[in-house]
């Protein structure tokens, strides 16, 4: 049986296109897409578990890879096999955390991973410029609480004129490299290097970046609508006090902050903190403390 695949082109102002591909590979997975630009192919898979890890933090794990593989190539010298990452994949890495992770719900906590792969190498496209893409493309199809599609491109200037995602002989020539990350509302990360170049200028870049992006949060929504969008899961929320709260905050504020004020050493400052957390523990019984213990040292910090 031929798989049900489901598309979405996305053209460049130049008229290169990328694609947003599902309903073929990792079908298993709670979402899954493959970016294509030119010869460039990710495949992105995102899975969360349904029970919440025993943490008050999202244990969210994004990794990217580019296969020696995608190239035609295998791995020589003394080095056999692929092992750890390089400082370019794990750059690629924090680029697409620093703009996923804070669109999760608060207070999920479920372990959820984000898997990005590089399939097929092309000379003349930089993948990393799609990852971002790729991640929220495939969270956009699953199932897991994400707050709004975003998406990340690589905005440079050559010869005066702004280009989305350059070509590695355009960004030789260019004097704005820039990472930026958004969602169609607002723009969440910016990054790179300038040649001397003014606010203004900094500014166009971004918000010439930013039109773009829309354009690929939109193409999101539509292939989510296209496949089916599965209706968001139901989870068990963190629990929360807000009178525990503001008793806790009125107890111990002006405590920490003259503390912190101090010109003293980190040890010092460290167990003043600890004689005001047990202060605070004091206000409460021990039967308190016994069913309340994990919001007081939340609350605390």
């Amino acid at each position: 049986m031929i798989p049900k695949t489901f598309r979405e082109v996305i053209t460049l102002e130049d008229g290169r296109e990328i694609s947003i591909e599902t309903g073929k590979l990792a079908k298993q997975a709670h979402g899954s897409v493959v970016v294509q630009m030119g010869k460039a192919m990710l495949l992105c898979t995102v899975v969360s578990n349904y029970d919440a890890a025993d943490v008050d933090f999202l244990p969210l794990t994004v990794d990217y890879r580019e296969k020696f593989a995608a190239a035609g190539r295998y791995p020589g010298g003394f080095f056999k096999r692929e092992a750890r990452p390089s400082d370019d994949e794990v750059l690629t890495m924090r680029l697409v955390d620093r703009c996923l992770r804070p669109l999760f719900p608060k207070d999920y906590h479920s372990e959820t991973q984000v898997m990005i792969q590089l399939m097929s190498h092309d000379e003349e496209v930089m993948p990393d410029a799609l990852a971002g893409l790729a991640a929220s493309a495939a969270l956009q199809l699953s199932d897991i609480p994400f707050e709004t599609p975003i998406s990340e491109v690589r905005v440079a200037r050559v010869n005066g004129e702004f280009v989305i995602n350059p070509s590695r002989a355009q960004l030789e020539e260019a004097d704005i490299d820039m990472m930026v990350g958004a969602s169609a509302d607002s723009v969440m990360m910016v990054e790179g290097e300038m040649d001397e170049i003014s606010e203004e200028e900094m500014a166009d870049a971004i918000k010439f970046a930013h039109e773009a992006i829309k354009v690929q949060c939109e193409a999101q929504v539509k292939l989510a609508e296209a496949f089916g969008k599965k209706e968001t899961r139901e989870y068990e929320p963190e629990a929360e006090d807000e009178a525990l709260a503001a008793k806790i905050h009125e107890a111990a504020y002006q405590k920490c902050y003259d503390i912190a004020k101090q010109a003293s050493s980190k040890q010092d400052r460290g167990l003043a903190f600890s004689e005001v957390k047990d202060e605070v523990k004091a206000m409460f019984s021990e039967e308190e403390q016994e069913e309340l213990g994990g919001l007081i040292s939340k609350y605390f910090g």
